[in-house]
């Protein structure tokens, strides 16, 4: 577990107990001065570096800040490690292509965090949209909002859009041709805080919104999906109730049926099917184990995590030059991303583990 801050911390519980593996050990060089770890070191279980820890493991879960994930990966991945990588994978395309490239010469696993995509509440919500229950799905919206974290390498976008597009991209099952994205900054001069995303996915006629904040009153994790015949809402904040389904619809129909405009509307019941919930995590990963024995490809792969790293950077391009990017031009980049537009350290933290 390469980074034990407070998303890598985490990891590393569910890593120890997850069945196939044998030993986690921790991988920070702030080992020494954090709380309950710097026993570790003395155990064997611990070390400061990738490269003293690189002889004793098979596989690297890498939870450290977003600009060193391809240098770190692709050190892992080189060395003949299997690798989970916490999103996003990377900070670029270009990036995220060469750690593809990189697995496939090196014939390991390659995987990115996308921990949403292992959660049953989102799986439900796939269902619903895929089997039409909702009707013809005319757009989804999304909320995730809170007061911080603030982080200190990349703006709001990078730091929560990928849950987000991850989800919207599974539940889906496309991805963006478009993206729009309007950003501010209000207490960090430099990156953006409040950031609202447009993305069309042109080929199912269906756009989704997404708005992100690290300054907010409240701790919102919403998507609503509204269909032609019915709404559902999957809220991870209520965990007895992570998904609603709402029986309500506007309906355009002759003047005269309810409405002189010609709009009807359907108000049904609300019901709240139980959704089989398992912590993401720990179902993350048995399957990242199970890649690891059987061969099989991950379902959040290195293309699964390509695909969100090209919207996140289209986003990037669209708040510089304020307007729609396609995601074609992201793709046929000759020559990497246009200057400015790649996010990196800009002040020195002791968050950063190596």
């Amino acid at each position: 577990m390469l980074g034990v801050g407070y998303w890598g911390s985490k990891q590393l519980r569910v890593m120890r107990s997850t069945p196939g593996i044998a030993r986690a050990v921790a991988i920070d060089a702030r080992l020494p001065l954090l709380s309950g770890m710097a026993h570790l070191l003395a155990t064997g279980d611990g070390f400061t570096s990738l490269q003293a820890a690189l002889p004793h493991i098979d596989a690297l879960v890498i939870a450290t800040p977003p600009a060193t994930h391809v240098p770190l990966g692709l050190e892992a991945i080189r060395a003949g490690k299997h690798v989970l990588i916490e999103k996003p994978l990377a900070t670029t395309a270009a990036g995220a292509r060469e750690l593809i490239a990189a697995a496939e010469i090196a014939g390991v696993t390659l995987m990115v965090g996308h921990t949403f995509e292992y959660n049953g509440a989102v799986w439900m919500l796939r269902e619903l949209v895929q089997t039409q229950e909702l009707g013809d799905l005319y757009y989804m919206d999304s909320s995730r909002l809170n007061l911080g974290l603030y982080q200190t390498d990349v703006n709001v976008i990078f730091d929560l859009a990928p849950h987000d597009i991850s989800i919207t991209n599974h539940v889906l099952g496309s991805t963006p041709t478009s993206v729009q994205a309007w950003g501010s900054h209000h207490v960090d001069p430099i990156f953006e805080d409040v950031a609202f995303l447009k993305l069309g996915y042109d080929d199912i006629g269906v756009q989704a919104h997404i708005h992100l904040s690290w300054l907010d009153p409240r701790k919102v994790r919403l998507i609503t999906a509204v269909g032609s015949k019915k709404m559902a809402v999957y809220d991870d904040t209520n965990v007895e109730e992570r998904v609603r389904i709402h029986d309500k619809a506007a309906l355009r129909g002759a003047p005269g049926n309810g409405s002189a405009e010609g709009i009807s509307y359907h108000h049904g019941a609300v019901t709240s099917p139980v959704v089989a919930f398992e912590e993401p995590l720990a179902v993350q990963a048995r399957h990242f184990v199970e890649c690891l024995t059987t061969g099989a490809r991950p379902r959040t792969d290195g293309a699964n995590g390509l695909a969100v790293v090209e919207v996140i950077q289209a986003a990037q391009l669209s708040l510089a030059e304020d307007r729609k990017v396609l995601l074609r031009e992201i793709a046929e980049e000759p020559r990497g991303p246009r200057p400015g537009l790649i996010p990196a350290p800009r002040r020195a933290t002791t968050a950063t583990a190596v």
